[in-house]
């Protein structure tokens, strides 16, 4: 059991000869799907292998009139409008200019320090003044600044300010940051020194920065809008009139006419026709190999369901080959809603999602006539419409509603993207809708017939199957009402107990409660060896052996399965009838047993008294366990009130969980909890336990002598309580094992 949940520990699990043939299988998946892909590259060579830059062998005229949209004239036209846009600039930043006039303070202060220094001779401060990194002053400038009166100093500093701020308060791109050092001079008042308007422009002019820059979102929206604006540009040739002369090299605009005439079919490539396919298949199957193996790791170990999902997904992908390759019309037809509903029932629903979504953008790939990007939206949402209408797929009319609801999102999205035309062509379109309306249908019945056929080949359980054997007029059910009444009313009420429990865990609720109906079959073979079947007051257990009378209980899980190949029922529930004890012991009868051997002096082999398993490997199994000994404790106990029923339940859970029993079943502890409040809620309703109030009597020790704990007890007792012979016990006594 995962006390965890986590995923993590699942794919821990994977042994390495599952990993190899998970691996091998994915190969075998995308070495066919390569093929079928990339099928068209062979098939697809022209009889003429002309290309751009080779050599026309004949003249090439026009048999007819030709008109066209030339793509490459439309590019060209539009990189004009493009060319055409100016680069657009952000308004100036005043931030930068405050960044640098903040600078240009810091440097006269220095300045001003250095000038004021007493001690330092003119040589010393000159190499002071040059050690300013972002000033690049001469000699000159430095004496200037050195023997310079305060008054005359005071004036540069001023005018400097006022000329810098002045300055970066303009507009400065980073190609106008020299011209705006130029025209420093020009800004000094005309009445200034030429010494003192020498420093301020040999001071200022280095801080001058650009303050403005190229606004490239802007910019590429607007050369965009030009481009967009630009209308396809049409290429026509007459009748006869010539295309490429023989002997001249064939440039791109020559080769798209041909390619309009049809005169060249596309050449083979390696590159675009195989190796691009190739790259393509095998991201998708790395992809769904990841998905399986983080989120659905048990998919890796299931015989069936992992080839079974390789098969459907060929299948479909050459379906898809086959219509989106040759029929644009009928490529509204492609049922990809009938493999995402049939993964939804036979695997699983969140990689019904993942698939869906990959073989859509692989249709649109395969897509030869028509538009990819239209493709693959229609199939994405046609997909996930199936996905989402099927539900949980428990009834087989949700299937047929579910592909009536992809038939009518199929018909939006077609009458979407068809009725923008101008102008709209309402023949074509009412047949597109037609297609769309029953591709739904198309997709439910396919989907039908897949179950059907794959539960038969393929031994997997679906909801269809479940359907049919959840009848109450099944042979099967009608057989164990008849012969084992107390049986059947049990069965029942433990499908109920599982299929609420595993609603509420996300589990397959369908599931466990068909295998509820079925899992105590065996019964049929001899009902009054069990408490439910016996009339009240006749114990035919009275008279045997304890060992004997558990063999007889234990031989039910044996007969059940005979019984359940004789009647063809699906492995998914012979794995239930199998595994609803586990290796439980029975322990009623061992305890007589050890009884008995003690005073005869000799030993008891426990192993005559342990179901043979093996124990739940699912978490359905794991529920009908629960279920099963959940419904019989609590009919066995009788609790008097709603607590002491809701404590019967949890020492059953608990005894299961330490006596090791689940295991092997992913049962998360939060599950646990669930499946608990679920038995709970159901029995309270079903057995009506009184509220106990404070001087209310405890129930008298022959009521509770009447209640024996139903197999396995929910708490086992440590030491062995003491038994009656066999031959005295009480009918009431004897459990339902």
């Amino acid at each position: 059991m995962q006390k965890s949940g986590s995923r993590t520990d699942l794919t821990k699990q994977i042994s390495r000869e599952q990993a190899l043939r998970a691996i091998l299988i994915g190969l075998i998946f995308a070495g066919i799907s390569i093929i079928v892909v990339a099928y068209r590259v062979a098939a697809d060579n022209g009889f003429e292998n002309l290309a751009v830059g080779e050599v026309a062998s004949q003249d090439i005229f026009a048999p007819s009139q030709l008109v066209y949209e030339s793509d490459i004239e439309t590019q060209a036209e539009r990189e004009r409008a493009r060319s055409s846009v100016q680069t657009i600039y952000s308004p100036p930043d005043p931030k930068i200019a405050r960044q640098q006039i903040e600078r240009l303070h810091q440097i006269f202060d220095y300045l001003d320090t250095v000038r004021a220094d007493p001690y330092g001779s003119l040589a010393e401060k000159s190499v002071w003044i040059a050690a300013i990194e972002e000033l690049t002053l001469s000699d000159s400038v430095v004496d200037q600044i050195l023997i310079m009166s305060e008054q005359a100093w005071s004036e540069t500093i001023q005018e400097a300010l006022q000329i810098f701020d002045q300055t970066m308060r303009a507009e400065i791109r980073e190609a106008q940051v020299l011209l705006a050092r130029r025209q420093l001079p020009t800004k000094v008042e005309l009445d200034t020194p030429d010494e003192q308007a020498n420093v301020i422009v040999a001071i200022t002019e280095d801080l001058v920065k650009p303050n403005t820059f190229p606004d490239q979102q802007r910019t590429e929206a607007e050369r965009q809008a030009a481009a967009d604006a630009v209308k396809p540009r049409v290429v026509s040739y007459e009748e006869n009139e010539l295309i490429v002369p023989a002997g001249e090299i064939i440039d791109s605009r020559e080769m798209e006419a041909i390619e309009s005439l049809n005169l060249q079919k596309p050449r083979f490539s390696w590159m675009q026709d195989f190796v691009a396919p190739a790259i393509l298949v095998l991201l998708t199957t790395i992809l769904i190999g990841v998905f399986v193996v983080q989120y659905t790791p048990q998919l890796t170990k299931d015989n069936r369901r992992l080839p079974l999902l390789v098969f459907l997904l060929v299948f479909f992908i050459i379906i898809a080959k086959f219509l989106l390759s040759n029929f644009s019309d009928l490529a509204h037809l492609y049922p990809i809603a009938a493999l995402s509903m049939m993964l939804v029932i036979l695997i699983d629903r969140y990689l019904a999602y993942v698939i869906t979504t990959i073989l859509a953008f692989l249709a649109g790939y395969m897509v030869v006539n028509g538009d990819p990007a239209t493709t693959i939206i229609y199939l994405f949402l046609s997909g996930w419409t199936g996905i989402l209408a099927l539900g949980k797929g428990e009834r087989v009319n949700s299937l047929l509603w579910a592909g009536v609801y992809v038939g009518i999102v199929n018909a939006i999205i077609v009458f979407i993207f068809n009725v923008t035309a101008s102008p709209v062509d309402f023949n074509s379109l009412g047949l597109l809708l037609l297609i769309a309306l029953l591709n739904g249908i198309f997709s439910a019945g396919l989907a039908l017939i897949g179950l059907f056929v794959i539960g038969s080949a393929v031994g997997i359980t679906t909801s269809v199957q479940l359907i049919d054997l959840g009848r109450p007029t099944h042979p099967l059910l009608r057989d164990l009402l008849l012969k084992a009444p107390g049986t059947y009313h049990h069965s029942l009420m433990v499908s109920n107990l599982g299929e609420q429990a595993a609603e509420r865990i996300g589990a397959n609720s369908l599931l466990v409660r068909v295998m509820a109906y079925y899992h105590d079959v065996g019964k049929i073979q001899r009902p009054y060896f069990f408490i439910e079947n016996q009339p009240e007051g006749i114990n035919v257990h009275e008279k045997l052996e304890p060992q004997i009378s558990a063999q007889i209980i234990i031989s039910h899980v044996k007969d059940g399965l005979k019984v359940a190949a004789k009647h063809h029922l699906p492995q998914a529930i012979q794995d239930g009838i199998a595994q609803h004890h586990g290796t439980s012991l029975v322990k009623y009868f061992f305890y007589q047993a050890v009884e008995a051997a003690k005073a005869e002096n000799r030993q008891v082999n426990e192993a005559h008294f342990h179901y043979p398993g093996p124990k739940p490997s699912t978490r359905e199994n794991g529920i009908l366990m629960l279920a099963d000994v959940s419904e019989s404790t609590v009919r066995a106990l009788k609790p008097a009130s709603a607590d002491e029923l809701d404590e019967i339940v949890q020492k059953v859970i608990s005894d299961k969980l330490d006596s090791g029993e689940l295991d092997d079943c992913d049962l998360t502890i939060a599950d646990l909890y669930k499946i608990r409040t679920a038995f709970v809620d159901i029995l309270q309703g079903v057995h009506h336990p009184r509220i106990k109030y404070p001087d209310q009597a405890a129930p008298d020790s022959d009521t509770d002598t009447k209640a024996a704990p139903d197999e396995p007890t929910p708490e086992p007792p440590s030491n062995l309580p003491p038994t009656p012979r066999p031959s005295s016990r009480p009918a009431s006594l004897i459990r339902r094992e």
